[in-house]
């Protein structure tokens, strides 16, 4: 009987490891915002299949340049997850554009639900990502047409080393990746973390940690 359980525990932990989104069970899920006549998957609702239009699975506009301007480092990224589009409900994928300005920057960040696979359309990017313990890095100059993975969970960014925009697309395997941008969470977290905590962290002076703080 034991030798059954350990079995059967051993298999439960196995699926849940390899399980990132769920896979559906029918052939779509077309999530929505409240819960008359639907059914709860996932942290959405389904949309009743009798009401379900090409629409839902329709999103336009990827076609138009991020305002890379209102950013401080010069990019914009336009995510299309299942909040944008319903019809990715279930589907466990997701879509972004990536804009540079000259010189633009996506910071170091990490997607601890997705895989990223970006392809180059236009200029030229240094991407990089960093593995944990013992955090090696592996990092590529990317020209148009090139394709660069990062893998989930991993700290990795884009910046445009070009005299000109660049721009790119990225599929990501979840269709909520979530986002943690690493200077906003360590030193723009509300409420703040102790500064005595980041400045032994970081072994910076304490000034420097206060006037970090404050630029987020």
């Amino acid at each position: 009987m034991m030798k059954v359980v350990i079995v059967a525990i051993l298999a439960l932990a196995t699926t849940l490891v390899s399980a990132y989104d769920p896979s559906p069970l029918q052939d779509f899920c077309v999530a929505i915002n409240n819960t008359d006549s639907a059914v709860f998957v996932n942290g959405k609702f389904c949309k009743d299949p009798a009401t379900v239009t090409a629409n839902d699975f329709f999103f336009p506009g990827l076609n138009i340049p991020g305002n890379t301007a209102a950013s401080k480092l010069g990019s914009s990224v336009n995510l299309v997850n299942v909040d944008k589009l319903p019809g990715l409900n279930t589907l466990g994928i997701s879509l972004a554009r990536l804009d540079f300005a000259p010189y633009g920057l996506n910071p170091p960040h990490t997607h601890p639900r997705s895989t990223e696979l970006l392809v180059v359309m236009e200029g030229t990017l240094l991407v990089g990502f960093v593995t944990s313990n013992p955090n090696k890095l592996f990092t590529k100059v990317l020209n148009k047409g090139d394709v660069f993975v990062f893998p989930i969970g991993l700290i990795h960014f884009q910046f445009n080393i070009g005299q000109t925009n660049a721009v790119a697309f990225a599929g990501l395997s979840s269709q909520n990746p979530g986002l943690i941008t690493i200077a906003n969470a360590v030193f723009g977290s509300n409420p703040p973390i102790n500064p005595d905590v980041l400045a032994k962290a970081f072994q910076l002076d304490k000034n420097v940690v206060d006037y970090l703080q404050k630029q987020f």
